[in-house]
């Protein structure tokens, strides 16, 4: 892997390490999911639950789209699905 990937790779999962924010991206693993149902699912207010999409939507790991009164997330990036598919795999059996 030539420097700049390592550091790229190094920066996503720095950006994916914190708890919460892969509790949501392991949410998002299966459906888009609004930030109510992310609030409720984490267990922790609207307001952190935003803060964290943002780093992640700011990262280009999860994208958004408006319906209505809702925003719906997901992850936009399938080697993050693979990528979380695989954490899955390896130590939720």
């Amino acid at each position: 892997m030539e420097d700049r990937h390592i550091h790229d790779v190094a920066h996503l999962l720095k950006t994916m390490s914190h708890p919460i924010r892969l509790k949501i991206l392991c949410l998002l693993e299966a459906r888009e999911r609004t930030v109510g149902e992310l609030r409720e699912a984490v267990q922790t207010t609207n307001a952190n639950v935003s803060q964290h999409l943002t780093i992640l939507r700011n990262q280009g790991i999860v994208s958004s789209r408006k319906d209505a009164n809702f925003m719906y997330n997901r992850i936009g990036d399938d080697r993050i699905l693979k990528l979380i598919k695989s954490l899955r795999d390896l130590y939720c059996q």
